[in-house]
């Protein structure tokens, strides 16, 4: 790629992504200092497309960055959260539990349930009010390096190259943007990040990053169903008790119902499937209700980062910063990042433009890592970092209630009787051979409350010409059938939500056996939803996810 002759741009900011943190740090750099020339890339077609989330906002973020908000009659924080119901789930019925028993970190009341790609429209519009440049469509690749190993910038895709990688009669070469400093704020495992703590040892004296991959419908339902404000947060069936994960019903506008289910990528069993696993969720008695008569509108998947307080890789390196859940700085048990991330966003900003005053470049911004831990966001993730790993040992049943003993104490007292708990295995180091667990046996979808992953890719919008190269990396394919599918019975074909990973017999079907011999991998990479699961979940790390040509991918509306 550094052999091809690129058009240059050159800036005083380079920020990729334009997500919550990205357009946060923007925002927060022109306000600070007006002058600096601020580029986003974001390699959805337009602002929000690849935005996914839940989602119930902490507006502690917004608040500080536009604290005027609230006055203005455009901004898309229209529902805010009047009931906070917990429940878990059995097969048959379910148990609400007392709001009393939360901390109070848990309470929802003063958030506000959005679509988190329409507060990133929103402040799209804000920063370029502001002179930030905003290029959607187009995909940072690759870095580019200065002589002493520092960041300078970062390479948009090349446009127009043919699956077979050669230049097609449309080829364009990505150009090179420089800037004085690249902020990263890809979201959860980001391909130019992945490479960052890599070629850095970002993550040395961490613990391993952690993920889930969260799924998500939007329908419209019928007004008498319908409870504006109503945040609904489960857990237990259809999971078993050693698998961690939970369920969200929120009540938007106009008869809006965000449905969601997230499973914990430690999993163990290679026969579990995320994407069943929700549809079976929506036919629980305590669930289905809220769908008769409804309309399916939407469907989504990404991961969502875990790891928390143990997991945060050093946040800087020669010439920029991470941010964000690029960074990993979710609330678990709040299922909730986006307030962290702008105020992240908001961090970088101020040290870089502090340092571009003092006319430093592309040197490490020891600040911005010095003070993170100290601020809200490392407050907001240090009371829940033992909430994870005792979920992950204890189960969820003696998990959670041990969690929330844990929650209380740090509420309380500043302190937790387990001090900091380790995460241990990596999520792909998690998976059992399959020969240790049972096949599972999933119902069929009925087409009306659950249905299969081909229809719901569909209502995603996503797109991706077949004739340009596969954006999923196979390193080994001779690993992947040796080990994928003949150790692990073929895991792809059930944890993506999206239908891309196939083993097809001779004649090209899909292999009704798993443990048949005589099959082959195909990928079907125009289904990619780019939730990342591949990257993550695969036993052997043999799939490398990285942004295809263009903006393409899912366009996601109100999601």
């Amino acid at each position: 790629m550094s052999d091809i002759e690129r058009e240059s741009m050159e800036f005083d900011v380079v920020i990729v992504g334009a997500g919550p943190a990205g357009l946060a740090a923007a925002i927060r750099l022109k306000q600070v200092s007006p002058e600096l020339s601020v580029v986003v890339l974001e390699k959805g077609g337009e602002v929000g497309a690849h935005i996914l989330s839940g989602a119930v906002v902490d507006p502690v973020g917004i608040d500080r960055l536009l604290p005027g908000w609230r006055e203005e009659s455009d901004h898309p924080f229209k529902t805010p959260v009047t009931a906070d119901h917990f429940l878990v789930l059995g097969a048959a019925g379910s148990l609400r539990l007392p709001n009393f028993m939360m901390p109070p970190l848990m309470n929802n009341h003063g958030n506000y349930i959005v679509s988190l790609g329409n507060v990133c429209r929103w402040l799209a519009a804000k920063a370029e009010a502001l002179g930030v440049e905003i290029y959607p469509g187009f995909a940072a690749v690759d870095l580019v390096f200065n002589d002493d190993g520092a960041v300078t910038g970062v390479i948009t895709g090349d446009m127009g190259v043919e699956k077979d990688g050669t230049h097609g009669p449309n080829y364009a070469p990505g150009m090179a943007l420089m800037g004085k400093y690249v902020l990263i704020g890809e979201g959860a495992r980001g391909s130019l990040a992945k490479q960052l703590i890599a070629r850095y040892n970002l993550s040395e004296g961490r613990e391993p990053g952690k993920f889930g991959i969260g799924l998500k419908e939007l329908w419209q339902v019928k007004p008498e169903n319908h409870k504006p404000g109503l945040v609904q947060h489960s857990f237990g069936w259809p999971l078993d008790m050693k698998t961690g994960g939970g369920s969200f019903l929120y009540h938007l506008e106009d008869n809006l119902v965000a449905v969601g289910f997230v499973v914990h990528l430690n999993y163990k069993n290679p026969w579990l499937s995320p994407f069943e696993e929700f549809q079976r969720f929506k036919t629980h008695p305590a669930i289905r209700g809220a769908f008769e008569g409804a309309t399916r509108l939407g469907y989504g998947a990404r991961a969502i980062t875990e790891g928390g307080w143990q997991s945060v890789p050093k946040l800087v390196f020669p010439g920029g910063a991470l941010m964000g859940c690029a960074a990993g700085m979710v609330n678990v048990p709040r299922i909730k990042g986006s307030h962290n991330a702008v105020l992240s966003g908001m961090q970088a900003a101020e040290h870089v433009a502090a340092a571009i005053a003092e006319g430093r470049a592309n040197d490490e911004l020891t600040a911005y890592e010095a003070n993170w831990r100290d601020s809200d966001i490392g407050k907001d993730l240090k009371k829940v970092r033992n909430v994870k790993p005792l979920w992950s040992r204890f189960g969820t049943i003696a998990g959670v209630a041990v969690g929330g003993l844990d929650m209380w104490c740090n509420t309380l007292f500043g302190v937790s009787p387990f001090g900091t708990m380790k995460h241990g295995k990596t999520d792909a180091a998690s998976l059992d051979p399959a020969s240790k667990h049972a096949r599972i046996a999933y119902p069929k979808a009925d087409g009306v409350l659950t249905f299969d992953r081909l229809s719901s890719v569909f209502l995603s919008n996503t797109n991706h010409e077949e004739n340009e190269p596969v954006h999923l990396i196979v390193g080994d394919m001779e690993l992947q059938k040796s080990s994928e599918h003949d150790v692990f019975a073929g895991p792809s074909t059930r944890y993506c939500p999206a239908g891309v990973y196939e083993w097809v017999d001779k004649d090209g079907n899909a292999a009704a056996d798993p443990s048949a011999k005589d099959v082959r991998f195909v990928i079907n990479a125009q289904n990619c939803v780019h939730c990342k699961t591949c990257d993550i979940k695969d036993p052997n790390q043999n799939i490398n996810w990285v942004p295809p040509q263009g903006g393409e991918g899912p366009v996601y509306q109100n999601m």
